[in-house]
């Protein structure tokens, strides 16, 4: 429900439309995170203006925002062909599931605070195989609508999962962890400390296969699918990134 705040903070140069006399009919994002990377989402026209280049048009305008920085996508994957023509490769799939958590205790887990942003921005760092502080700053602490949980090790942070509300139902990305059962036990617990009901819906990154899979042993359904795809040299993650925050910008 508080996305755009979050999404306008990682860049506010990184969002663009295309107006025919005055009205908007095409938009897209590529949002810098850092100075190697970037990510595009958002790519949007009016079936009444498809075919007439105004969405190709605005989408290298937007690419070009972006300079030499390697750009990553989620696209559906019936446009793969048309992404590859602008020079992307693909790089796995990112599946989203819905279902529900099982109720349960949350040791070792507590609520993120300020303070714990830098912590924070390391794991993230480490995950995904680049920066993104503007972003994180703004996702990752709590609201109304929204709440981080992290887990401790000695004192160190080594997972964090948010669970942020919709208009249905409960999203809950980034999950940090460093294997599937942590990734479940931390989402869990993000979604617990968040009020209301509804389905839970989680977007598992490209390669996490063991946390898909124990998901659709709790009853969790894939309902959605995109290509992971980037151009220039792919991030190189850590593997603890179990699912992503967002397929708009990665």
């Amino acid at each position: 429900l508080d996305d755009a705040a979050a999404f306008f903070a990682a860049d506010p140069d990184g969002f663009f439309v295309a107006k025919v006399d005055g009205t908007p009919v095409a938009a897209i994002s590529v949002v810098n995170h850092d100075d190697t990377m970037a990510f595009l989402g958002l790519y949007l026209c009016r079936p009444s203006h498809r075919g007439r280049g105004i969405g190709f048009g605005l989408w290298q305008h937007a690419l070009a925002h972006a300079g030499d920085r390697t750009v990553g996508l989620d696209g559906v994957a019936a446009q793969q062909a048309n992404y590859a023509r602008s020079g992307f490769a693909p790089a796995g799939s990112t599946r989203r599931f819905m279902g529900q958590l099982p109720a349960g205790p949350t040791v070792g887990h507590r609520p993120a605070t300020p303070a714990d942003l830098p912590a924070l921005a390391a794991l993230d760092r480490a995950a995904c195989g680049y920066d993104r502080p503007a972003f994180l700053s703004n996702w990752m602490l709590g609201s109304a609508t929204r709440r981080t949980v992290v887990s401790e090790t000695g004192g160190a942070l080594d997972g964090a999962a948010t669970a942020r509300a919709c208009r249905e139902g409960v999203k809950i990305g980034p999950v940090i962890a460093v294997d599937a059962d942590r990734a479940l036990s931390l989402a869990a617990s993000a979604a617990a400390a968040l009020p209301g009901g509804g389905p839970r819906l989680i977007d598992v990154a490209p390669g996490r296969d063991a946390l898909a899979e124990r998901l659709a042993s709790l009853g969790f359904q894939e309902t959605f699918a995109t290509a992971r795809m980037y151009r220039g040299a792919p991030p190189q993650p850590d593997g603890t990134l179990q699912a992503v925050a967002t397929m708009e910008l990665g």
